[in-house]
């Protein structure tokens, strides 16, 4: 259970998935950290409800995520996707002039600005889809085409048409642009898709401190215990400052 002066770590995963990957995560990060993993729209428990493919449908879904909580510090932390979703998140608040995380923290993807086509294009063929996803390890065993392309592929190609937006709305001067948080970019060691070189790039999107951290694991290292040991020892540090 979370005490009042734990720090929140608010969670956004990566594209097409729920909020599975952070089940662990409150037995891996150690004391004085509560993980919050924010569940999007059109999955597991609101799979009922529309999925969110713009930058404005997602801000007004994650209004709630501040209204009446605690005031004191807090972290974003979002994978692939999700770190687009911290991102976005973050230049909304500031733009808002409501209260900023004390740290913004994204794993396995390249800054919105980095060359070359995003590695999951919005655009992109079903079958080519299906082959980048299996080549980076994203498909359980048990998942074959069919069941894929009925389960997953839908709510993978409506993420990736936020991603886009997302990445678009960076892009615009009016709504993207460095945050004045501190920023830590994350790579996993094997992963083809956010390595730690284009990451570095995260460093132009920060007007504060900028850190890169390499942790083992292909793009799925959000699933493994080094990067939430890595995070609950940043929270700490956050907590201990009173950001």
């Amino acid at each position: 259970m979370a005490r009042e002066e734990d720090v929140r770590l608010v969670c956004f995963a990566h594209a097409g998935a729920g909020v599975s990957a952070f089940h662990r995560w409150s037995g891996l990060l150690g004391p004085g950290v509560a993980p919050e993993p924010r569940l999007l729209p059109g999955r597991d428990g609101r799979r009922r409800e529309a999925r969110v493919t713009t930058r404005a449908a997602l801000l007004a879904d994650l209004h709630d995520l501040f209204g009446d909580r605690p005031a004191g510090p807090y972290v974003l932390y979002g994978h692939s996707l999700g770190g687009l979703i911290a991102y976005t998140l973050t230049r909304a608040l500031h733009a808002a002039g409501l209260p900023l995380p004390a740290l913004l923290a994204v794993g396995a993807l390249p800054p919105p600005d980095a060359p070359g086509e995003p590695a999951f294009p919005a655009d992109a063929p079903d079958d080519e889809l299906h082959r980048r996803t299996q080549d980076i390890d994203g498909l359980p065993a048990s998942a074959g085409p069919d069941l894929w392309r009925r389960f997953v592929l839908p709510v993978l190609r409506d993420d990736l048409r936020l991603a886009a937006d997302l990445r678009a709305a960076a892009l615009d001067p009016d709504t993207g642009g460095p945050v004045p948080v501190p920023v830590l970019a994350v790579a996993g060691a094997e992963d083809p898709v956010g390595p730690a070189e284009p990451l570095r790039g995260w460093s132009r999107w920060t007007t504060e401190r900028f850190e890169l951290r390499t942790v083992p694991g292909g793009h799925f290292f959000v699933r493994d215990r080094a990067l939430p040991e890595l995070l609950g020892q940043a929270c700490r540090m956050v907590g201990r400052s009173g950001r």
